[in-house]
């Protein structure tokens, strides 16, 4: 499907069906109220109604905002994936709303249909917005960019729903080097070899009984002149079993999508590039399967990190953080970033917390946080922040090592796990880090806003309207 914006009457474009998004005030005035009237349509979010002997597609959404046009705009692609229209056209709304129009469209139609033995024909070819404004060039810049990530959201997509017989740490690893070939980026990656020279311990631990090899994977994009330089992290499970603390049977389908944090990262870095970003950005992800057997890693096992903190292993199902504390001491060392981002699926506490839809921030500069607000409003993702307490952290306690990798109460799970980062935070970092838990935001299996089955590409619009703003 082709989507581009031109400088023209929408009248000059020929096309099946020409979109048009009503709110409950705006259709009383509409060139057919009456009968849309007759039809019953009133214009409530998210409802369509066709008007086929006109070539119309009728949208509602309770105000003509971001928010509520890309949603609509959702919906209205996966009713036209079911029609025989091929082309369509629409005027824009405004200049503010151009990223929300593309995301709908992009986002709300994609598919993956990778395994299925007959692919869906998608018979929409072509969408055409049209605009006659006088700042033309500045609503294409709009209009490329907003392209630019969407297309890379979707990437991000296929990558966590790819099967996890396909992708294991070792050929996502293949697929960083393919991305940092076609975008001109940096790449080193390390295998297990490179690992056990860096004393990363906790995270060999997590993938000892995968017949995968885990993998260090190192992406940078340089600029000439950066304003700042970002250092993202992200979590790699290519799958999770849960380890000997095997995770129920329904509780294992689905978890492909434990790579989430990664694929985000990797989102990230492709949109970033693309968009020529005059930021330095440094990727850092750990790569790993958790899996099961004889030389598994257990509860009562103390690992001992690249940072030299010891970890009592209550639970070999809280992996990730195990995995990620290592990544995080190696990106300082290698990297003096002005900010440190990870993103993780790291627990479902933080659903509980915050619900499927949101992803949970935390960290300890309230300034930064309040950024992150802005660019979740201006991106159209959700963010929650989840507070740090002293009283929480003396539950990560161990009387036999410096930290245990669980809480010893169920209550605060994703604060705790958090916590659980913040303790390989260097002090000199601790202001310019913030943790990012996608565990509910990154997968979805009910249909909502521009998100469809599987991966939605949590973080990468989020990333990508904070790096812009810098």
């Amino acid at each position: 499907m082709q989507i581009k914006l031109v400088q023209q009457k929408r009248e000059s474009i020929k096309a099946d069906i020409l979109i048009e998004y009503f709110t409950s005030q705006t259709l009383k005035n509409a060139e057919d109220a009456k009968l849309l009237e007759r039809a019953g349509f009133k214009a409530e979010q998210d409802s369509i109604c066709f008007l086929h002997e006109k070539g119309k597609l009728i949208c509602g959404v309770d105000a003509l905002d971001a928010d509520s046009l890309r949603s609509a705009s959702a919906v209205a692609i996966k009713a036209l994936s079911t029609s025989a229209y091929k082309t369509l056209t629409l005027s824009l709304i405004s200049t503010e709303t151009i990223h929300a129009l593309v995301e709908g469209f992009i986002l709300g139609g994609y598919q993956f249909e990778l395994y299925k033995s007959k692919p869906k024909d998608t018979p929409v070819e072509s969408i055409t917005l049209t605009s006659q404004a006088n700042d033309f060039s500045a609503q294409e810049k709009i209009f490329n960019e907003s392209l630019i990530v969407a297309n890379a959201t979707c990437f991000t997509r296929d990558i966590v729903n790819t099967a996890p017989q396909e992708l294991n740490p070792e050929t996502l690893a293949l697929l960083a080097k393919k991305l940092s070939d076609e975008n001109s980026l940096e790449c080193t990656i390390l295998n297990e070899a490179g690992l056990k020279e860096q004393n990363m311990h906790a995270m060999l631990a997590v993938g000892r009984a995968s017949v995968h090899e885990s993998q260090l994977i190192h992406l940078s994009y340089k600029p000439k002149n950066p304003k700042k330089i970002i250092s993202l992290v992200g979590k790699g499970l290519t799958y999770d079993s849960g380890g000997l603390s095997l995770k129920p049977a329904t509780s294992m389908v689905t978890m492909k999508m434990d790579k989430a944090g990664a694929c985000a990262v990797l989102g990230i870095m492709k949109a970033a590039s693309e968009l020529g970003l005059d930021v330095e950005i440094h990727a850092f992800i750990g790569a790993v399967e958790n899996m099961i057997g004889g030389n598994a890693y257990k509860p009562d096992d103390i690992l001992v990190s690249r940072s030299k903190t010891t970890i009592e292993v209550r639970n070999t199902d809280a992996e990730g953080r195990l995995v990620l504390a290592d990544v995080l001491d190696y990106a300082q060392e290698k990297v003096q970033a002005d900010y440190i981002f990870d993103f993780a699926t790291l627990t479902g506490a933080c659903m509980v917390a915050l619900g499927q839809y949101t992803t949970g921030v935390m960290g300890h500069s309230n300034k930064l946080k309040h950024h992150f607000f802005e660019a979740a409003n201006n991106s159209g993702e959700l963010v929650g922040t989840l507070p740090f307490n002293r009283h929480l952290k003396k539950l990560l306690k161990s009387d036999i090592a410096d930290i245990s990798n669980t809480s010893s109460k169920p209550y605060g799970g994703a604060i705790t796990a958090g916590l659980f980062l913040d303790t390989f935070i260097k002090e000199d970092n601790k202001e310019k880090w913030l943790h990012f838990d996608i565990a509910g935001s990154a997968y979805t299996d009910t249909p909502w806003d521009c998100n469809v089955y599987g991966g939605t590409g949590a973080g990468v619009r989020l990333m990508s309207n904070f790096l812009k703003s810098l």
